[in-house]
């Protein structure tokens, strides 16, 4: 038998991922076959798989001792050195500027250069997350696709993240910022009101003005000469792909876009600059009116430069 005392970190979570956490190891099976057998209990009662663990809860798991020593043991996670750019941090959350070409989360092709495990080991020398003890993971709050430059929340508890997932959910009070550069010379300002539409096979978006949902992007030009324009998106909604796209409905695709973009500008762009990646940067993340734990970031804007090597192409276009 194995006891566990709900510490603040942990509570205000259903128990079956509080002990999904405690055990990686064991089937999901396993899991919700020992919650069946009544053979986890708090406070001396057992419950149900969505029972919420508040603090100080007493936790037990009925399990034989050896089974728990196999479910327990894990391997040791392997420290990746990588020099995060960071932005900002305190106890709750950590902010990186994000290179263009790193996930933030393994896929089937690559599990240990990820944005996620930067960050972990960031932490464990830091001394402020032992994967052996903790039960939370530090985990990022919303996504930025791969070939996206720019600002990355991570939540260093589970408090944080619960939090600061509800903020990017409801979007109310965060605003986002991205600056592109595009072909062709866009209007000075403008709203992209167009719904989306996307192919989880495909992994590809499209407008669908029938069965989309509805996406809204607002841009405003900062510069531009005869061929591109470099501008500022304010991200109203946050739809998979929702810039790229939508630039690209209104004939200004994102410079370097394989996806989305013109591929023979694409192709002339790279000949002359050696730049292959889409541009696109989550350039700054304003904290509004924000209620809870986090209520200290309200009105705090944070900002993430663009690469020298991006900045240097501005400047040979004499757009900054």
């Amino acid at each position: 038998m194995k006891k566990f005392i709900i510490s603040k970190a942990d509570s205000n979570q259903r128990i079956d991922k509080f002990i999904k956490r405690n055990y990686k190891n064991a089937p999901l099976s396993f899991i919700y076959k020992t919650f069946r057998k009544k053979d986890i209990k708090v406070n001396g009662h057992w419950v149900k798989e969505n029972y919420i663990i508040i603090e100080n809860d007493i936790v037990e798991v009925y399990i034989d001792d050896k089974k728990l020593e196999e479910f327990q043991t894990s391997e040791d996670f392997k420290i990746v050195d990588y020099p995060l750019d960071i932005v900002y941090e305190d106890k709750n959350i950590l902010i990186v500027n994000k290179d263009k070409g790193v996930l933030i989360h393994g896929d089937s092709h690559e599990q240990k250069y990820t944005l996620s495990n930067f960050v972990i080991s960031y932490l464990i020398k830091k001394g402020e997350y032992n994967p052996k003890i903790d039960t939370f993971v530090p985990s990022p709050i919303h996504r930025l696709d791969r070939n996206t430059s720019g600002l990355v929340v991570f939540a260093k508890n589970l408090v944080a993240s619960k939090e600061g997932m509800e903020l990017f959910k409801n979007k109310v009070d965060i605003e986002k910022h991205y600056r592109a550069l595009v072909f062709g010379k866009i209007n000075e300002h403008g709203f992209i009101n167009a719904p989306l539409l996307k192919n989880s096979n495909t992994n590809t978006v499209k407008v669908d003005f029938e069965k989309g949902k509805n996406a809204l992007s607002e841009y405003t030009r900062i510069s531009y000469n005869d061929k591109y324009s470099f501008i500022d998106v304010n991200l109203i909604t946050g739809r998979t792909h929702q810039i790229r796209v939508h630039l690209s409905y209104i004939k200004y695709p994102v410079v370097g876009d394989e996806k989305y973009g013109n591929f023979v500008l694409n192709k002339d762009f790279y000949k002359e600059f050696k730049y292959e990646k889409q541009f696109l940067h989550a350039y700054s993340l304003t904290f509004k009116n924000i209620k809870g734990n986090l209520s200290y970031l309200s009105d705090k804007t944070f900002v993430a430069k663009l690469k020298k090597n991006e900045e240097n192409i501005l400047k040979k276009l004499n757009l900054i």
